[in-house]
């Protein structure tokens, strides 16, 4: 229930600062940004939310510095390491996809990979500082890049799908 809040908020920014200046250039770019919007939302709930009621508490925990070696829990055997691993790839998939369509132009792998990259170590750097039961992984931070590239690989494949299907319902905004 104390997701409700920072939902509550995230749609009145989405509302507030968003939605009428995305509509202005036009239903595709409205739709595409809103997509994006709503995976950004749902990977907030995902691996951070509670933020908002958090906030107050942030520092009645200790912060566990991030675990540094790469798939220690693969290589020890340790927990859901399969589904964990499988999951962080999932979750990175959508953005990978949608990051050159909200870019436009000609964005290639490597952007795609930096800001997968940034977006990963954000969340890795606030999960133990918001949440004392989350960690910070440099195997989440890995998975999450490789899920990106695959989205964009997903991108590239399906482009001309896409691209049509998108200029179908607005403006003839992609190329």
């Amino acid at each position: 229930m104390k997701e409700l809040v920072d939902f509550v908020v995230l749609i009145i920014i989405y509302f507030w600062k968003f939605s009428k200046k995305w509509k202005e250039k036009g239903k595709d770019v409205l739709f595409v940004n809103t997509t994006m919007y709503i995976y950004l939302c749902f990977v907030l709930y995902f691996t951070l939310m509670p933020i908002i009621t958090s906030l107050p508490f942030i520092f009645n925990h200790p912060y566990d510095s991030m675990n540094l070696v790469p798939f220690i829990d693969v290589l020890n055997g340790r927990g859901d390491f399969v589904r964990q691993v499988g999951l962080n790839v999932i979750m990175t998939i959508p953005f990978g996809f949608l990051f050159p369509l909200v870019k436009k132009g000609n964005t290639r792998l490597l952007k795609v990979v930096f800001y997968t990259f940034l977006l990963s170590l954000g969340i890795e750097l606030l999960q133990p500082l918001i949440n004392g039961f989350r960690s910070a992984d440099i195997t989440d931070l890995i998975t999450n890049v490789i899920g990106g590239s695959i989205g964009y690989i997903m991108y590239l494949i399906f482009k001309p799908l896409t691209i049509k299907i998108l200029n179908y319902i607005g403006q003839d905004n992609y190329k």
